[in-house]
Order: C-alpha cells, then sequence, then structure tokens
C-alpha cells in the first residue's frame, strides 16, 4: 500500500479504532507492542493506517484511567461510610464487602465466558464455544450466566429485606446507584466517540487522529516511515509477521537447459538471464490483469496493488534504518538478483478485498545462480477483523436520547465494568513502570513481534470468502506461472519440466494445494501434488 493510503481510511482502520474502546486486551497488546516496545518498527500494513489504532488506543486507556479513579473514590467512600455505620463487634463492614464480592464475581464471569471487559460488553465467541472443554471449566462455564444474576438479586433482595426489617443500611442501596454514575459518563463518552468519530459516515471526513503527547507522537512519526515503506526489518525467527496466515506456499528448483533447437536459442547480446529479467516479464502480466478487471467488472482485481519488497534482518536501531526511497530502491536493485538468505527481495502482489477485510498477498522470490532457477511463491491471507468489532455501529446507531435505557445498561455493567477498570489501570501503571525501566529507546533492536492488524483478525472466513481467495490466488499464479515460462523461451532454455511442475489450471496441468489443505487439478492427465507446512506461525 502506498503512502497515500493515509489520506483513504479504511473499514478495517475504523473497526480497529473501536477496538480498542471495546476490548481491554486487545488495547493492551497494542499499546504493549507499539509504545513498550519502541525499538520494534512495526511490521508492513497491509489495508490499516496504525497511527489512528495507536491514538485511539491511547485515549481509551486514558478514559479508563478516569473512570477507574472516579470509582476509586466512590469506593473509598462506601467503605469509609459502611464502617462508620457497622455496628461494634461486627467482623467487617456488610455491604462495602458484598458489593465488592459481587464486582468480582461480575467480573471473572465475563472473562470466563469469553465476553468483553470493557464498559461496552461485546460476545468474543458463540455460546458453543464458550461450552467447549470438559471437566471444571465446562461447569462453570455453564453455572456462570445463571449464578451471576442470582448473586446479584440476591444483594440487592438482602439490602431491601435488611431495610424492611428496620435495618439502616441506606449505605448499601446508594452507593451501588453512584457506583453506576461513572460508568454511565464512561459508556456516554465512548458512545460519542462511536458516534461522532468512528461512524461509517463521519470516519472517512474526518481529520486524521494523531497521539497528543510529544513521546506518543514520535512513535508516531517513526510508524509513519515504517508501515507503507518497500522495506521492513524482519527477525529470522519471525518472518512475514503482518501478512497473515501461509496460503499453502510452495517453491521449486530448475536445472537451466538450452533447447537443442537452433532456432530457440537465444540471440547474440541478450541481456543476462536474472531475476530482474524474470520479474520484468511477471509484472506486465500482473498489469494486464488488473487492466482488464477494472475495464470488464467490479472485481477486486481491478484494485491489485504489485510492489517490490525487501526484507532487511536485524541490524542497526531503530532510527538508524533509512526509509528514503532512494535507499530503499538501492536495496531493491541490489537484493533481486543476489538470492542471499539475510537480505530478501519479493515482488509483493496485494489485493484487498470486502473493505480490506480479506487481504490476500502473493509474494515471489527468484533467483537464477549456479545454472538454476529458483521460485518462491508465498502466498499470505489476512483475515477478516473480528466481528464483536462491529458492535461500533450499534453504539453509534443508538444516538443521544437513549439516556434512560444505556442507563439501565449502566446500572447493569457497572460491577464488571467499574473493575475491569481498575485492572486497566494498574495494567496501565505496570506498562509504564516498565516501559520506564527498561527504555527501549536503547534497547537491543529487535523486529516485530506482531501485527496490529493480526491481533484482531478472526480466525475464520466464510464459504464467499474463501472462495474468493482462492480465485485470487489461483488467478496470480496462473499470471506468475506464465511470466516465468515467457522468461525461459526468450532466453531459449527448455520449458517441459517447467511446465510439468508449475500450476498451469487453465492448461490442465498441476495445481498444488488449496486453502482447505487438499490439492486439486482439472484437464485431461492432469495431476494433483499437495504440499504440507501451510498453517498460522
Amino acid at each position: 500500500m502506498s503512502q497515500s493510503a493515509q489520506d483513504a481510511p479504511t473499514e478495517a482502520t475504523r473497526l480497529l479504532c473501536a477496538g480498542t474502546y471495546l476490548d481491554i486486551d486487545f488495547r493492551r497488546r497494542v499499546i504493549e507492542e507499539l509504545v513498550e516496545h519502541e525499538e520494534r518498527p512495526i511490521a508492513p500494513s497491509l489495508g490499516v493506517d496504525v497511527v489512528p489504532v495507536l491514538t485511539h488506543a491511547l485515549r481509551a486507556r486514558a478514559q479508563d484511567t478516569l473512570t477507574a479513579f472516579l470509582l476509586l473514590g466512590l469506593w473509598a467512600g462506601f467503605v469509609a461510610v459502611d464502617v462508620a455505620s457497622t455496628p461494634e463487634g461486627a467482623p467487617a463492614p456488610l455491604w462495602s464487602g458484598a458489593y465488592a464480592l459481587v464486582c468480582l464475581v461480575h467480573w471473572a464471569a465475563y472473562a470466563a465466558a469469553g465476553r468483553g471487559s470493557a464498559a461496552y460488553v461485546v460476545d468474543k465467541r458463540t455460546l458453543r464455544q464458550a461450552l467447549r472443554g470438559s471437566g471444571a471449566l465446562r461447569a462453570l462455564r455453564v453455572l456462570l450466566p445463571v449464578g451471576v444474576p442470582a448473586l446479584t438479586l440476591g444483594y440487592w433482595a438482602l439490602t431491601f429485606w435488611a431495610l424492611s426489617e428496620g435495618a439502616n443500611n441506606w449505605v448499601g442501596i446508594i452507593f451501588p446507584l453512584l457506583l453506576a454514575v461513572p460508568v454511565w459518563t464512561h459508556r456516554a463518552r465512548v458512545a460519542a466517540v462511536m458516534r461522532d468519530e468512528l461512524g461509517r459516515d463521519v470516519f472517512r471526513s474526518r481529520p486524521r487522529a494523531f497521539p497528543d503527547s510529544a513521546h506518543h507522537r514520535r512513535i508516531a512519526r517513526a510508524i509513519d516511515r515504517e508501515q507503507y515503506a518497500g522495506l521492513t526489518i524482519y527477525d529470522p525467527s519471525r518472518p512475514f509477521i503482518g501478512m497473515g496466515i501461509p496460503y499453502e506456499p510452495w517453491s521449486f528448483a530448475l536445472e537451466l537447459k538450452q533447447r537443442k533447437q537452433a532456432g530457440d536459442l537465444a540471440p547474440n547480446g541478450a541481456p543476462p538471464f536474472t531475476g530482474r529479467t524474470i520479474v520484468e516479464l511477471i509484472r506486465p502480466r500482473l498489469e494486464a490483469l488488473r487492466k482488464g478487471a477494472a475495464e470488464s467488472s467490479r472485481d477486486r482485481l481491478k484494485d491489485l496493488e504489485i510492489e517490490e519488497f525487501v526484507y532487511l534482518p536485524v541490524g542497526p536501531q531503530r532510527p538508524m534504518v533509512d526509509y528514503e526511497e532512494h535507499s530503499v530502491r538501492r536495496h531493491l536493485a541490489e537484493s533481486v538478483n543476489e538470492g542471499g538468505e539475510a537480505r530478501r527481495y519479493f515482488l509483493r502482489v496485494r489485493v484487498g478485498a470486502w473493505d480490506e477485510q480479506v487481504v490476500v498477498s502473493v509474494l515471489v522470490r527468484v533467483h537464477t545462480q549456479g545454472g538454476m532457477l529458483v521460485l518462491e511463491v508465498a502466498p499470505h491471507v489476512l483475515t477478516p477483523v473480528r466481528p464483536e468489532f462491529r458492535a461500533v455501529d450499534v453504539i453509534a446507531a443508538r444516538g443521544e436520547d437513549d439516556l434512560l435505557r444505556d442507563g439501565v445498561r449502566a446500572l447493569l455493567t457497572a460491577p464488571a465494568a467499574g473493575f475491569a477498570a481498575a485492572v486497566s489501570t494498574v495494567r496501565s501503571a505496570v506498562s509504564g513502570f516498565r516501559t520506564w525501566l527498561a527504555d527501549p529507546r536503547r534497547a537491543v533492536p529487535d523486529g516485530p513481534a506482531d501485527s496490529v492488524r493480526e491481533l484482531a483478525a478472526a480466525k475464520h472466513v466464510s464459504l464467499f470468502q474463501e472462495m474468493d481467495v482462492s480465485r485470487y490466488v489461483k488467478t496470480v499464479q496462473d499470471r506468475i506461472a506464465s511470466g516465468v515460462r515467457d522468461a525461459l523461451r526468450s532466453q531459449g532454455y527448455e520449458t517441459d519440466q517447467f511446465e510439468q511442475q508449475i500450476v498451469q489450471i487453465s492448461e490442465g496441468g498441476i495445481y498444488i494445494g488449496s486453502m482447505s489443505g487438499g490439492a486439486v487439478a482439472q484437464g485431461a492427465g492432469a495431476e494433483a501434488k499437495h504440499l504440507t507446512g501451510s498453517g498460522g506461525r
């Protein structure tokens, strides 16, 4: 994706920004990767602008912290008044202790059931998934949906029964209601962000979100240098971070043999047969595919992106890596023919489908040293953003006139949300101390460990999406194969062995792999060969 992509916010960017408010764990992972590990450059950003995601993650954390301090003040008053009103001889304050137990159980129940732990609770998994497992864990997940409401009702029944018996227990009624007020205001602030900044109609027209503090602005500027650059830093043990799930990568090596027929020999004075020669023959076929799709249909292949890309091993400190265009071009020019182990050149073909929800990337590497042609093709798929992040549209659609209903929601979610805000604030304090102690700007250089886009990815694609992914990969691989075959012919090399090994769906040849892990072939005399080794990292 080019640098101009920052001027066209994508649907995936919008959903990831919303996810920082809806999922505390996702927000924590984003801040951990981008702020706590400032020494790491970010992974290639496919279909997402990471800077607004980081900005909203920091804002959401700040809002949680504010809510937690308000709740802390109310809890201090709750305990103090409860202690003052507790009769002599009682072992402990009754009402504040009982309500603290209710809050703890609420929060634990949401965590165990796989539901969001922020002020807005969203389901992270289906009921069937939640009930998977055996033994005590499954029994716990079955009992929690019943036990938690029963415990809450039991608390309120106890308070009103005590009041009817003449006990002076107003503290056990007033303070739980007061504790819902900060959660209510927190929900109102989040709803305003969802409506005014992250709504489907307003997100594209608003200015790009950028962090406020100088420290985070420095990180954001580093992200801008890296996320759309033509090179990335990588750790050899963690290649292809940010590309998604490998989709049946394959490769082969072919001995280069000149044809015996004189008419098929390469003309005298022809340029040497190198990786660059093959790349320059593959690219026009991919460009023709894009042009043809644009002229004849609305297929996403009309937006196919073709870029040269280079991976550099971890080396200098992050600020010392040169992402200027002339430096990137130099790396590309030097690496395309070298076939080295550390610095690796790829032709990257990218299709952003389903509003950048499904991103298909095909990375092609070819080199011709030692009288051999080596072709490596590594398709990858980024699965859609997790469906629970789409709650942003539900929240934004409720409007500002839903105060009473939202107040009831705040009262029901206040026990879990208050405890979650406290946990988030403690984690933020630990994170800040850990970052200060580690001083990541002076840490040992490292490659990216996680991709923000991959952190938010669902585990599965729909059948329609799977069909589209298969079609995109097959079509791109066919263009790659034809380009390599024509390059061999233009230099007078034999192509029979190549045609027996490569993907040739349209001509009834061999098709290697499929998304479901099988192999398919078509045409008379076709064969199917399955290559293992795909799957997630």
